[in-house]
C-alpha cells in the first residue's frame, strides 16, 4: 500500500516530545524518511526509538544558527533534497504583563520566532519543488489570553510569517502553511499544574471547546500529515486550526 508521505524526506524540529513527536511518529508510519530535532540527547534518543527504524535525531537547538547549518549539513550529505519541514519546536511559560522579564521575553521570541524564521531559511536551498513547510501556531494567535501575551505574539508573528513567505516564494512551488493546535493533551500542557490539579486543569480547558474535550497529539498529527501531502496541493499560506473549535467561537 502506497503512503501518504512515501519516501518524502522531512524535518520535525523540537520532535522530542508531545505534538512534535506524535507528527514525526505519523510521518514515519506514511513512509517519510524524518529527520527529528530536540536539545536533549537522551530524550531524543527516546523519541526515535518510538518512531522506529525511518527516523533519525539530530541534536540541536532551533535558536542556535549553528545548530541549524549542522542539521541541514547532515541532511544534505544523505539526501538531495528536503520535502517537509515542520518548524515546532517551540515553548514558553505565562506571566501577566507587570511580571514579564526581559529574559523571559527574549527566550520564547529566540525559541518561538527566531528559531521559526531561521530553520525555513536554512531550509531554502534544499527546499524540493512542491515542498510542504509547516509552521507550528497557536489558537493563542487569534485569541487574547490572560498571563500569554508573549507566547500568544510569537505565535502571531509566526501567523504572518507563512502570509509574507508565500509571496516571497512564488514561482517555487513550496507551500508555507500554519497548524494551530488546541488543547492537547501534551507533557507541556499537563506540566502546568500540580498533579493533584490536573483534572481540573483539563476539564476547565475542555469547557473552552465547543466538541467538549481536549486533543491527542496524534489528531494533530494527521492534520500535519494531511498538510505535508499532496492532498494539500493547493492549500497555501493558510492558518489550519485544529481546535475543535475554540478559536472559533
Amino acid at each position: 500500500m502506497q503512503h501518504a508521505l512515501q519516501d518524502k524526506v522531512a524535518i520535525v524540529t523540537g520532535g522530542t516530545t508531545g505534538i512534535g513527536l506524535a507528527i514525526a511518529k505519523r510521518f514515519a508510519a506514511e513512509g517519510a524518511h524524518v529527520f527529528v530535532t530536540g536539545r536533549r540527547q537522551a530524550e531524543l534518543d527516546a523519541a526515535v526509538a518510538e518512531a522506529g527504524e525511518r527516523a533519525v535525531g539530530v541534536r540541536a537547538d532551533s535558536s542556535r544558527l549553528v545548530d541549524l547549518d549542522a542539521l541541514y549539513a547532515r541532511v544534505a550529505r544523505e539526501h538531495s533534497t528536503i520535502d517537509i519541514v515542520v518548524a515546532n519546536a517551540g515553548g514558553g511559560n505565562g506571566a501577566p504583563l507587570e511580571a514579564i522579564t526581559e529574559e523571559q521575553f527574549d527566550t520564547t521570541f529566540a525559541t518561538n520566532v527566531k528559531g521559526v524564521l531561521f530553520t525555513v531559511q536554512k531550509a531554502l536551498p534544499l527546499l524540493a519543488d512542491n515542498a510542504s513547510v509547516i509552521l507550528t501556531g497557536s489558537t493563542t494567535s487569534a485569541k487574547g489570553l490572560p498571563n500569554a501575551s508573549i507566547y500568544a505574539a510569537t505565535k502571531a508573528a509566526v501567523r504572518n510569517f507563512a502570509r509574507s513567505w508565500i509571496v516571497e516564494l512564488t514561482g517555487r512551488g513550496v507551500r508555507i502553511n500554519v497548524l494551530s493546535p488546541g488543547p492537547t493533551r501534551t507533557p507541556g500542557l499537563l506540566g502546568m499544574a500540580p498533579r493533584e490539579h490536573e483534572q481540573a486543569l483539563l476539564d476547565g480547558l475542555a469547557s473552552t471547546v465547543p466538541l467538549g474535550r481536549i486533543a491527542e497529539p496524534d489528531e494533530i498529527a494527521k492534520a500535519a500529515v494531511f498538510l505535508a501531502s499532496d492532498d494539500s496541493s493547493f492549500v497555501n499560506g493558510i492558518e489550519f486550526f485544529v481546535d475543535g473549535g475554540q478559536a472559533q467561537i
